[in-house]
């Protein structure tokens, strides 16, 4: 509990905050201020303390310690919570046997065990249902005589410690059916939270539903395919154990069902099939203190699964707080073996029943209140912890108002409450400063920056100048605005700049031997260095063993720059003016060039990459190379003596081009002349060919008339004279005619 000490003069020290009279007792006394240590505590179950009252300074945090420790054999009421539809037949059937092995395993863990039993399908309206008459009555198949009718959420057994209740109220359950594959379990869960009078959860327990599905679930929104518009509100529906808003009311959203399952102190176990494993790991990840578990094809190792799930809820202890009042921040510090970091909640993982563990919490009001209150607790436990707030804004304590050499030895001021209280014309916290016939506000704008922060928020304002305040880790802030500490640098295995050097400012100042921003590389070239031992080619500088390079230049050794503009252009002006004393850059040639260039006028430019070839201000044709020596604009230049006219090697590219166009056209013109005459001789021959066979059947047809004629002559008793000149050999083929004479 925060108390201020407003009745001793000199408390501060120079350049202190007067806030910092007021702090825990712990740290007072540790300043030097007897009080005394006696505080009455009530001794909780698990949690302790249970009430505290802390006055707290607006905008100074204050920090206290709560205690918990698990107690062994803690009631537990745990609630199978079931999917019975179709799909879940086999499982039913397995977990209507489990009764005497699940009170078993439950009463070695504790003496005060109950368990209950809930069901559940979907909403009883399309299109999760079939709405037939007769599909409502007996929604599987034909066949299937002990399927009950269609149902969303319906209680079997309250809480019970009788192993043959148990056995005897779930063996009479049957399994059901519906259309789609998500299940109405955030229903039932909500439900089974909310109507505890009917469930029967006890006011000091640990309080469990395990959901036994093998499918994924609706929420807010999804029942609007049925038309259902209404949101889930949360309260009990509960009549003859059916839940009778299921087909009028959304089913709730995962935010509604964790509020509700936190405020009730239930720990929802879900033991769910492998295909939807990953559903409800996400489902679990918006849902604290919740398990997952992975359960066989028919729920027979659910006995195990809820016994480690169990386990593991009850070894993980979680703080955070409820119904927080505005302008209030509250933060956790676990104090444990296994602490899990973060401020909104304090976690202690591994926590053995009867081990001690506590959390330091941190609370900070940044406006004045009036008895406020909020509630700490663990989540899954009954034991609270409320903590009432009020701020002291005032001051208490009634000094004497005199002058005293306290507020310097001239009297420019007087004692209230230990604290100066200068006259006019005078400032400072002795009053030490002379205003000067300056007002307030001008020596005040001299403290500001562009933010307007006044010494940024870490000083005070001293006759125009900022005397700054000691931050948390007792150094002292600095800089003309106080704008600069000395704990917010760079870190390298969680030491501040490595452990090799200090900060200042904001920025690690390296031992010698080190370099990087956190000092968290030691100093070396060895991989900067280039073939010509030069340093990152003149073009960057060696950080931590590695080129940073100019812009546009490339690591690993800023020995190329893509980006650049290429220097064969860029150097052309002066490649003009050193080699051939013309261009632009004539007349100042020596100061313009010099520095940049070295040149060197050569018969004939080597071939290679960097070659370049460009037109100068005569339009002749230059050839030149350049070579980049360390640093970013130094060349050594090679330039070819020999220009070349653009004219002359333009007319003569043109006249060579005309040329062997010429002769190609000549040489196509002599290959066709060619082919002409190859095939004027071919049409000479057959023409010949085709004569000759003419003359032969004319002939043939000659002899033919002849041989007819001998043959009418030869009739008549008559032979023509002169017919012995008629060669038999002439007439081949038609001698068998002449024969017959």
């Amino acid at each position: 509990m925060h108390v201020c000490i407003s009745f001793v003069q000199n408390f501060t020290k120079k350049g202190e905050q007067e806030a910092a009279r007021c702090d825990t007792k712990a740290q007072l006394i540790a300043r030097g201020y007897p009080l005394s240590t006696s505080f009455d505590q009530e001794e909780p179950v698990q949690l302790s303390p249970q009430k505290i009252n802390l006055i707290l300074r607006p905008g100074l945090p204050t920090t206290f310690s709560v205690s918990f420790r698990r107690v062994e054999g803690y009631p537990v009421d745990l609630y199978y919570l079931m999917d019975l539809s179709y799909s879940m037949k086999d499982d039913l059937a397995n977990v209507q046997g489990l009764g005497k092995e699940l009170f078993e395993a439950l009463n070695k863990i504790t003496k005060h065990a109950q368990i209950g039993f809930g069901a559940f399908v979907d909403k009883t309206v399309l299109p999760y249902t079939n709405t037939n008459k007769e599909k409502l009555q007996n929604p599987c198949d034909g066949n299937d005589q002990q399927c009950q009718a269609a149902f969303g959420y319906r209680h079997v057994l309250s809480m019970t410690s009788s192993e043959n209740e148990y056995k005897e109220k779930v063996a009479k359950q049957s399994i059901s059916g519906n259309l789609d594959s998500p299940e109405g379990s955030l229903d039932a869960m909500m439900q089974a939270a909310v109507c505890g009078d009917k469930v029967g959860w006890r006011n000091s327990s640990t309080r469990l539903i395990v959901l036994a599905t093998d499918a994924g679930f609706h929420m807010a929104g999804d029942g609007k395919l049925a038309g259902i518009l209404e949101p889930n509100d949360e309260q009990c529906h509960m009549e003859n154990s059916l839940y009778t808003k299921s087909s009028d009311m959304d089913y709730p959203s995962v935010g509604q069902l964790a509020m509700q399952l936190e405020k009730n102190n239930i720990q929802p176990i879900f033991a769910v099939t492998k295909t939807v494993e990953n559903v409800y790991k996400q489902l679990s990840s918006m849902i604290p203190k919740s398990e997952v578990g992975v359960l066989s094809s028919d729920s027979k190792n659910v006995v195990e699964l809820i016994v480690n799930a169990y386990s593991r809820l009850s070894s993980k202890v979680t703080v955070t707080h409820d119904n927080l009042p505005d302008n209030v921040r509250v933060f956790y510090t676990p104090i444990c073996d296994n602490s899990i970091k973060g401020n909104i909640r304090g976690v202690c993982e591994n926590v053995l029943v009867g081990k001690k563990i506590s959390f330091n919490v941190t609370v900070t009001a940044d406006s004045c209140m009036e008895n406020k209150a909020f509630i700490i607790r663990p989540l899954g436990i009954k034991d609270t912890l409320t903590v009432t707030l009020s701020t002291n804004c005032k001051c208490q304590c009634n000094d004497p108002v005199e002058s005293s050499s306290h507020c310097t030895e001239n009297g420019r001021g007087r004692v209230n409450c230990g604290i100066c209280k200068c006259n006019e014309g005078y400032v400072g916290q002795f009053c030490e400063c002379d205003r000067g016939g300056k007002d307030e506000r001008s020596l005040r704008a001299s403290c500001q920056r562009q933010n307007g922060t006044e010494c940024e928020g870490q000083g005070d304002c001293v006759c125009g100048r900022c005397l700054c305040h000691t931050s948390e880790s007792g150094k002292s802030y600095h800089g003309d605005y106080c704008e600069c500490d000395d704990d917010h640098c760079e870190k390298f295995q969680n030491q501040l700049c490595g452990g090799n050097g200090k900060c200042n400012c904001g920025k690690c100042e390296c031992n010698p031997g080190y370099d990087g921003s956190a000092c968290h590389c030691k100093k070396s070239e060895e991989s900067c260095l280039t073939i010509n031992n030069t340093v990152c080619y003149g073009r960057g500088t060696c950080k931590c063993n590695r080129c940073e390079c100019k812009e546009g230049y490339q690591r690993p050794l800023c020995q190329t720059c893509p980006s650049c503009p290429d220097p064969c252009q860029t150097k052309l002006n002066c490649i003009e003016c050193l080699g051939f004393d013309s261009g632009p850059f004539k007349k100042n040639c020596s100061l313009a060039c010099s520095k940049s260039l070295h040149h060197e006028m050569v018969d004939s430019i080597p071939k290679s990459s960097n070659e370049c070839h460009q037109k100068d201000s005569q339009g002749c044709w230059i050839n030149f190379k350049l070579d980049q020596l360390v640093g970013e604009d130094n060349y050594n230049a090679l330039i070819q003596k020999q220009r070349g006219n653009v004219i002359a090697i333009i007319g003569g590219s043109i006249a060579s081009v005309a040329l062997i166009g010429i002769i190609l056209l000549m040489l196509i013109k002599l290959l066709l002349y060619m082919k002409d005459l190859k095939e004027f001789r071919k049409f000479e021959n057959e023409k010949k060919k085709s004569k000759w066979a003419e003359v032969r059947l004319l002939y043939n047809d000659s002899c033919f008339l002849l041989s007819t004629w001998i043959l009418f002559i030869n009739s008549l008793g008559r032979f023509p004279r002169g017919l012995n000149l008629f060669k038999l050999g002439d007439c081949k083929g038609h001698h068998h005619f002449i024969s017959l004479l």
